[in-house]
């Protein structure tokens, strides 16, 4: 059947990775790129950058493959946007990180107006910066973006889409559209009164196909060899969702990545909307066949172990954060809430910074990396008790993915404060193998889902360990660190 390319355009790198019918990682090729902190809440990428990277990690990787490759799937981060000239393909300004805090004031107007039950309703999101649609209006407004027709935008699925068809496919998938906040989530299509409220042209939108399907084929100097189909777009976090085979309703996943995202499938209707809580599009499949999900997002996790190794220095390398939290037994009475940018489920609060306390003479280095892992665990555990509230159905078990899954400590942690097992799979790029999946079905390669849910393999299972009572305490404390950190940056 052939290989399959996964390209997963994250918010930190790129990473091309080759998947075998077995669901094996045949060989892989990643990049970092830069990023650009212009002020204090913005956050920036370039996305030629980002193209390169792209075209290098696809070029590398082709370069050490004897077999051919059946199709390429998309994956990346959701929320950035891009915007750039049809007529040249090159970027009008940086693109617009998901972390980016610049459009607060903007939804807080929004809000303030009474728009937020339409949000909510036709969207499944809250009024939050987090979102596309202010990103794309202040790039008009603010960032010297011309409007007219030969303006394309989109987010980074559709901007790497661009470029690996030539120009051909202006193109995005449900996915990632109900992350704009311009997607009506139930018809699955661009809705014409949200931006018009948000004064984003739906012309220089890209058409919404299905998340796994033949959207084109690649072209000469795109890395890999011309002439392969792309056949999936999706979400990193809905991705990942499918790489853990989490096809029945109920089921659910975290990855610990830059943030860490929690979402649990709940099936074909999306659900009636709740405060605080996210509902977004999972994935639909070439023969029409739709899922939704339930997400918990965390805006920072794995990016506070980035800040210990390159703002504080305290680590040279990130692998290096699991053996140091791990030689101290507990925190020592510190806390670290990772607020860089606000706070996402279930607060929702642009304006609530990091803040770091409980801090005595006492306190090492290792302390405050096990601070930082600590806050992995306890951000999780907000996330799913909010779910669970609102959905009326707590989770009785967790698949796990993302760079930080590789700590035990972590998983047992997480175990520990949400009182159900921890599940960690062998193959642990499972935003990748989601994408991978994706194109595959489209192409021949995998004929059916309970196919593709057979390669899924248990790693290592964690179970609670800590006393519930204990587990509490510890949170409670978690709690009050949070509640210093809350509305920080309002003034």
């Amino acid at each position: 059947m052939g290989i399959v390319i996964a390209i997963d355009a994250g918010t930190t790198g790129v990473r091309s990775l080759a998947v075998d019918e077995r669901g094996q990682i045949r060989g892989w090729s990643y990049r970092e790129f830069t990023q650009h902190f212009p002020r204090p809440g913005w956050v920036e990428h370039d996305a030629t950058e980002i193209w390169d990277a792209v075209r290098a990690t696809l070029g590398e990787l082709c370069g050490t493959l004897d077999e051919p490759v059946a199709a390429v799937g998309i994956t990346n981060q959701r929320e950035t946007v891009v915007a750039w000239s049809r007529s040249t393909g090159r970027p009008l300004h940086r693109a617009i990180v998901w972390q980016d805090r610049r459009t607060a004031g903007r939804c807080d107007e929004l809000a303030a107006a009474g728009h937020l039950p339409l949000v909510r309703e036709r969207t499944g999101l809250v009024l939050d910066p987090y979102f596309s649609g202010t990103k794309v209006a202040w790039l008009l407004t603010e960032g010297g973006v011309p409007a007219g027709p030969d303006l394309a935008v989109g987010t980074i699925d559709t901007w790497v889409l661009w470029n690996l068809t030539g120009g051909a496919v202006h193109a995005t998938d449900p996915s990632n559209a109900s992350r704009t906040m311009l997607l009506d989530i139930h018809a699955r299509a661009w809705d014409d009164e949200l931006a018009a409220l948000l004064g984003v042209p739906v012309g220089a939108l890209p058409e919404v196909r299905p998340t796994s399907g033949r959207l084109g084929v690649t072209v000469d100097g795109c890395g890999a060899p011309a002439g392969i189909p792309v056949s999936s777009l999706v979400g990193d976090q809905q991705g990942a969702l499918f790489g853990q085979a989490c096809f029945a309703p109920g089921m659910s996943k975290n990855t610990y990545g830059t943030g860490s995202f929690v979402l649990t499938n709940v099936g074909p209707v999306p659900p009636p909307v709740a405060d605080g809580m996210l509902t977004t599009v999972a994935w639909e499949l070439a023969d029409g066949s739709v899922a939704y999900a339930l997400e918990g997002s965390i805006f920072v996790t794995g990016a506070a172990v980035q800040w210990l190794r390159d703002g504080l220095g305290i680590i040279e390398s990130s692998a290096e954060i699991g053996p140091l939290a791990a030689s101290v037994t507990d925190s020592n009475g510190t806390f670290v809430v990772p607020a860089f940018t606000g706070l996402g489920t279930p607060w929702w609060d642009p304006y609530a910074r990091g803040v770091v306390v409980g801090i005595t003479r006492g306190v090492t280095r290792a302390h405050l990396a096990r601070a930082v892992v600590e806050s992995m665990a306890y951000q999780v555990r907000d996330a799913v008790e909010a779910m669970a509230e609102m959905s009326g159905t707590p989770i009785t078990a967790l698949r796990v993915d993302g760079g930080a899954s590789v700590m035990d400590l972590l998983l047992q942690l997480q175990a520990d404060q949400l009182r159900v097992p921890v599940s960690r799979p062998v193959m642990q790029e499972t935003t990748a193998l989601g994408a991978a999946y994706l194109a595959g079905l489209a192409e021949g390669v995998w004929g059916s889902l309970e196919e593709v849910a057979a390669l899924w393999q248990l790693d290592a299972e964690f179970t609670p360990e800590l006393d519930a009572a204990l587990a509490d305490l510890v949170h409670g404390e978690w709690r009050r660190a949070v509640d210093r950190s809350r509305r920080w940056a309002d003034a």
